[in-house]
């Protein structure tokens, strides 16, 4: 029987499916010299290389979406009572 390989790459997106070690997470998710960008430590794709300042500049910008949606939600909720209670509207069309 064939063993199949546990990393490599499949359409230009990297694989690795050996079993991770701590030392081996840490090091995958600190790389000082590399891009934004690295390959995961186990699984398919790339991750976020937090040793590069703009990975810290795009988790500031998705915090501050999603700080901002939760914000709308919970203003939506007092602006529709506040529509429930002005009544029918009449308009008038010439």
């Amino acid at each position: 029987m064939v063993d199949k390989p546990k990393q490599g790459e499949v359409l230009g997106i990297p694989y690795n499916f050996e079993r991770p070690s701590f030392g081996r997470m840490l090091a995958s998710y600190w790389k000082p010299g590399e891009g934004m960008l690295v390959k995961k430590p186990f699984g398919i794709g790339y991750t976020l290389n937090l040793a590069n300042w703009r990975s810290w500049v795009a988790l500031l910008v998705v915090g501050g979406l999603l700080w901002q949606e939760q914000k709308s939600r919970s203003g939506d909720d007092d602006l529709d009572a506040d529509e429930d209670d002005d009544g029918p509207v009449e308009v008038i069309v010439d």
